[in-house]
């Protein structure tokens, strides 16, 4: 076994003049960037980093977050995202319960001077590579610590899958608090492949994707399903450059599959795992007219399907053994006792009890059934239903609340709150009170005020009694006001199809509606579609209201957004 680290080494010895990562038309050689790696550690371990150490990391996306990845490999350290994005209480309960002493900043760049050579700390396959953290049902979130010897086994098998080469370039669009993006950056660094990274909040704004694709010549790209069918949504044109595009984070359907098939023309693969078992431990490729399943278990790896007392079932519970699992959950001791188990079938000293329900087919491969808890997918995060319910239930005008996750049509799942107020409610109070508190995929599209929960015999919520979104215009502090123009006219209209709420005035703020970041893709797909300007999701976030939107529509640019071309 070996890590990270040195597999990265050993490409710079490889390619040193071969371009690394692009990004904003920028390109970074493989041995500058490892030079200001080296930099960046050296710096780091003045303040004390050292193998098994939690160095925080809070960048935006670009060349700066790459380095500080690799600076922090090469200290023995293992980092942990602390996305900008995020609410500020939670960056502060994530660092103090890592107990991360230093967090890379962009500040840290500034001033930074001293030795570029390699400082030469024995890195251990055993050693933490990253901590990411998850939702908990308990109402805190946890860490889950992933070594080199789980995410190295992981990378090997994807490079002997799909063999990356020289001539490819991987889109690094995840967001760094999402597993999946840790593929995205160190594959392509340890095969000597091209690492293009996207301008923050890029991922968010199909018609950006496409042109970045175009521009760049990306061959390999990422995307959970619910985002996948927005680009597909996109008028984009030929994309001939793409070779593979890899799925994961939700269900992946057939018919999606079809469609990207037939509209992309590159080889579609569906991938499943947990964070606690270094990304992904199944993949299959998927064919269009055939049936969509996770595949079969990865190198190195071992997946059961169990009962409630661990024994072997056609269906049942999916648990996962092997090289790539985690040490654990980061000082929860009790926890990591309760998901690692011990393992009863020779295959491994533990057993990873996912919470998944999976079902043999008699081919080998497994089918994804769902859930046998509260978890939810939501754009392929995790969340614990329990953590959204007690941040809304710390709210003093909340007597009770119970969070479920609605599938209106073909939009992406939404969370849904059904509150029980103290006095009239103030739905504006309660989502920025959540909003401040959890990440933005955490927080329900729509609230749903009610006299009481209904409840089952025994004193539980009874979340099948809880009343499904009605489809029609909810409450909202502001009146109801008609579209006074063609153009608002047909922005009602787009608005009212895509959030499958109507009606829908033109000052109604577009969060109040349900309206997140797909939802917002979405939208202003179509409004390209009819009007021709380019309008960006963020764009739709800001603007907030129809109303605004119109004039941002009567102002736009024709096209696509800029993407800067290769070689320049």
């Amino acid at each position: 076994m070996t890590t990270l680290t040195e597999l990265f080494r050993q490409q710079v010895a490889r390619t040193p003049t071969a371009v690394a990562v692009r990004c904003a038309g920028t390109s970074v050689s493989y041995a500058t960037l490892d030079r200001r790696a080296n930099q960046l550690a050296h710096h780091l371990i003045g303040l004390g980093a050292g193998p098994e150490s939690v160095i925080g990391v809070s960048l935006e996306r670009g060349v700066e977050l790459v380095v500080a990845l690799l600076a922090i490999h090469k200290t023995g350290g293992a980092y942990l995202p602390l996305d900008p994005d995020y609410p500020l209480p939670r960056i502060r309960y994530m660092r103090a319960d890592s107990r991360a002493e230093t967090v890379i900043t962009s500040a840290t760049f500034a001033s930074l001077d001293g030795p570029d050579h390699d400082p030469a700390v024995p890195v251990l396959p055993a050693h933490p590579a990253y901590v990411i953290y998850t939702s908990g049902s308990t109402g805190r979130p946890k860490g889950v610590v992933i070594d080199h010897r789980g995410i190295v086994n992981r990378l090997r098998w994807m490079q002997d899958e799909y063999g990356l080469g020289a001539d490819d370039r991987v889109l690094q669009k995840t967001p760094y608090s999402f597993d999946v993006s840790v593929w995205e950056f160190f594959w392509p660094l340890i095969t000597g492949a091209a690492l293009v990274v996207a301008r923050p909040g890029g991922h968010r704004d199909p018609a950006y994707l496409a042109s970045v694709i175009a521009a760049e010549g990306i061959t390999t790209i990422h995307f959970v399903p619910s985002m996948l069918r927005t680009f597909l949504a996109e008028p984009v044109g030929a994309l001939p450059s793409l070779r593979r595009l890899l799925c994961s984070g939700e269900a992946l359907t057939a018919g999606l599959v079809a469609d990207a098939a037939g509209r992309i023309g590159c080889e579609v693969h569906n991938l499943y795992g947990p964070t606690e078992a270094s990304v992904d431990v199944t993949a299959i490729r998927c064919l269009p007219g055939e049936p969509v399943t996770i595949g079969r278990p990865i190198a190195n790896t071992c997946v059961r399907i169990v009962d409630a007392d661990l024994d072997p079932v056609p269906e049942g519970e999916l648990c996962i053994s092997g090289v790539q699992l985690a040490r654990g959950y980061l000082g929860r001791p009790g926890l990591t006792a309760d998901r690692f188990v011990p393992n009863p079938f020779g295959d491994g000293d533990r057993l990873y009890r996912t919470g998944d329900r999976a079902r043999w087919r008699p081919d080998g491969t497994i089918d994804y059934l769902g859930r046998l808890d509260h978890q939810v997918k939501i754009r392929g995060h995790r969340v614990e239903l329990g953590e959204v319910e007690s941040v809304l239930c710390g709210h003093p005008a909340v007597h009770a609340a119970a969070v479920t996750v609605h599938r209106p049509g073909d939009l992406e799942p939404r969370l849904v709150a059904h509150v029980v107020p103290v006095g009239p409610a103030d739905v504006a109070s309660l989502r920025a009170h959540l909003a401040g508190q959890l990440p933005e995929h955490m927080v329900p599209a729509l609230f749903l005020i009610l006299p009481k929960l209904p409840l089952t015999p025994s004193g539980k919520t009874d979340r099948a009694a809880l009343p499904a979104p009605g489809g029609t215009r909810p409450e909202l502090r502001v009146a109801y006001a008609s579209a006074r123009s063609a153009t608002e006219a047909t922005l009602v209209e787009v608005w009212e199809q895509v959030l499958e709420i109507a009606p829908v005035g033109i000052r109604d703020p577009f969060l109040e509606l349900g309206g997140q970041s797909l939802a917002a893709a979405r939208i202003c797909a179509r409004v390209r579609q009819r009007f021709g300007g380019h309008v960006s999701a963020a764009d739709l976030l800001e603007a907030v209201t129809v109303e605004r939107m119109a004039q941002l529509v009567a102002a736009a640019p024709a096209g696509p957004p800029p993407i800067t071309r290769i070689g320049s």
